[in-house]
């Protein structure tokens, strides 16, 4: 993952922080659903925060990042 603002990759413990705000996101603040482009324009990144896996995609398919850290 980069910092856009600094065209650098985030640091591991960046991505941790990055990681605890996306599940306090998940938590708190998504309802159904959210749709997001992220990322450089000229090569996006299509982003679908969801409460259920992808239509065909098995649940056991997702892994849950930093398990051993509590989040």
């Amino acid at each position: 993952m980069r910092d856009e603002r600094r065209d650098e990759r985030l640091s591991d413990d960046e991505l941790k922080v990055f990681v605890r705000y996306l599940h306090r996101y998940a938590n708190h603040d998504l309802d159904v659903f959210q749709l997001l482009e992220v990322g450089d324009p000229e090569c996006p990144v299509y982003v679908s925060f969801r409460r259920d896996p992808e239509p065909g995609i098995d649940a056991s398919a997702y892994r849950r990042p930093f398990a051993d850290d509590g989040v």
